[in-house]
């Protein structure tokens, strides 16, 4: 319309402030401001910090300014806008002094990147405090985010149990850069049982299922193993036998070790299934599909004991005299395998 002023295109806008750089470095005086004002600061240490929404660019270097990361903000936006850097995505990002200012937008647009690997059976502590060393978030932040199911509901499809995330927390390898926080870890497990267990296995018998399941991933080593282990163990509930399970000694006492001699006995907890018949309260980790898999469906079977061997297989035996030679004859083959080189 005849009469207003037409607006300046974006193309206009940094073809103005190439001009504008060009008229800057072909000035002698101007020229060597220019230079000084995108000149590298003197190195120094990594600075790692988390975006947590998408953020203008020039708020990010006025935050990298203040870090000494950058000497200018107005000469470093002048660049980042003709790299056509708008704004910095949600992510986690690690520069220091000492950067020119292209490779300041060249991180500035590629967020860290961590591969942090979640054993399946390990317990919430356990991997919260694998989460601290990769720097991902505290141990303490995670296992308290972990006994509160509720803040989590609206991320699951089906009903989280109330008092702990234990067992729900899918062990796999995940991207989890530094800073990325407990509840965002948490979130990603969720969505990752969901998709991987709850999808495919459905929802009937879950929660026994993962109780069950926590035990099977910590005593089978072998997939092939895993039903049968899953048939004992109902097998003793249907008798009411004490499960009698050394994992469940070490969940109680939150440490992975070798226990000693009578130990097993001395330890006060409900997730003592030396002390106490039936199941656990709850799961005592979080165990893999293939686990879960053999809760759902044990094999049936009439054996009710099993003991190691050093090929991490297992003898089966239906009575507790048969138990008895098969743990002789599991000694012998330690005793042997001790001897190798």
């Amino acid at each position: 319309m005849a009469g207003r002023r037409k607006r300046r295109t974006p193309r206009r806008r940094r073809w103005g402030l190439r001009l504008f750089i060009f008229l800057l470095v072909v000035l002698g005086g101007a020229g060597g401001l220019a230079a000084f004002l995108l000149s590298p600061l003197p190195t120094g240490p990594d600075i790692t910090f988390r975006i947590q929404h998408e953020t203008p660019a020039k708020e990010v270097v006025a935050d990298l300014a203040a870090k000494g990361v950058v000497r200018n903000v107005e000469a470093t936006m002048l660049v980042a806008t003709i790299k056509d850097l708008a704004s910095v995505e949600t992510g986690t990002y690690r520069l220091h002094p000492g950067m020119d200012v292209r490779q300041v937008i060249a991180a500035l647009r590629k967020p860290l990147k961590q591969d942090v690997m979640v054993p399946a059976g390990w317990w919430a502590a356990r991997v919260g405090k694998r989460l601290e060393e990769k720097g991902v978030c505290s141990a303490k932040e995670y296992t308290e985010a972990t006994k509160h199911p509720e803040k989590f509901q609206d991320v699951v499809t089906f009903p989280l149990p109330q008092d702990s995330l234990e067992g729900y927390l899918f062990p796999d390898t995940y991207d989890l850069p530094p800073l990325l926080g407990a509840d965002e870890v948490v979130r990603r497990q969720l969505r990752a049982f969901e998709e991987k267990v709850v999808k495919p296995l459905g929802k009937k018998g879950l929660g026994r299922a993962l109780v069950i399941a926590s035990m099977v991933e910590l005593e089978a080593a072998k997939d092939s193993e895993r039903p049968v282990i899953a048939g004992v163990i109902e097998n003793r509930i249907a008798k009411g036998q004490k499960l009698e399970m050394d994992a469940t000694v070490l969940y109680a006492l939150q440490e992975w070790k070798v226990l000693g001699p009578g130990v097993v006995h001395t330890v006060k907890s409900p997730y003592n299934t030396y002390e106490h018949a039936g199941l656990p309260p709850g799961p005592i980790g979080s165990p893999g599909k293939a686990s879960i898999e053999a809760a759902l469906k044990p094999a049936k079977h009439g054996y009710f004991f099993y003991v190691a061997k050093p090929d991490r297989s297992h003898t089966f035996s239906a009575t507790y005299d048969e138990h008895l030679k098969a743990i002789k004859a599991a000694r012998t083959l330690w005793a042997e395998a001790k001897k190798k080189p």
